[in-house]
């Protein structure tokens, strides 16, 4: 059967699209284990464990040194890809989390009149601890060389 055909057309797609799907739905048991409750909006948001983002590019980049090898220019671009996008994940996207907390703090403890602006909380879990970004990479891997 030619599963590839059902979906993207594309067997790196599809692996990649794959493992984010899994990393998210991961997200909520690992939530459960760890702050010992269930949240299924886990599912849909961004930040927690395992990185989706890793998990998804990581994915691809390893479908493709499968398919093509590693010393081919498509791993090349996919790894760099990878790479800058787990950079960022826990790197920038996990300082701009860290001061969404800041924020949410001063505005729970803003005594005198509240500008309208700083009514709506700010979403906390932007980014990645490395340990996160590490297991959604770890992932990506498994999906992309069990395929």
């Amino acid at each position: 059967m030619n599963y590839v055909a059902y979906f993207t057309c594309n067997k790196i797609l599809n692996l990649a699209i794959l493992a984010w799907v899994v990393a998210q739905i991961l997200k909520v048991p690992i939530y459960r284990y760890t702050d010992k409750r269930w949240d299924i909006k886990m599912v849909f948001g961004s930040g927690g464990m395992p990185s989706s983002h890793s998990a998804f590019v990581v994915a691809c980049a390893t479908s493709v040194g499968k398919l093509y090898g590693i010393s081919s220019p498509l791993f090349a671009i996919s790894a760099v890809v990878a790479v800058v996008v787990m950079y960022d994940a826990s790197n920038v996207r996990r300082a701009a989390g860290e001061q969404a907390k800041v924020l949410n703090y001063m505005m729970e403890h803003w005594s005198e009149m509240k500008p309208e602006i700083l009514e709506k909380e700010l979403k906390v879990m932007l980014g990645h601890t490395p340990f996160q970004v590490a297991a959604g990479a770890v992932l990506g891997l498994l999906i992309g060389l069990l395929a």
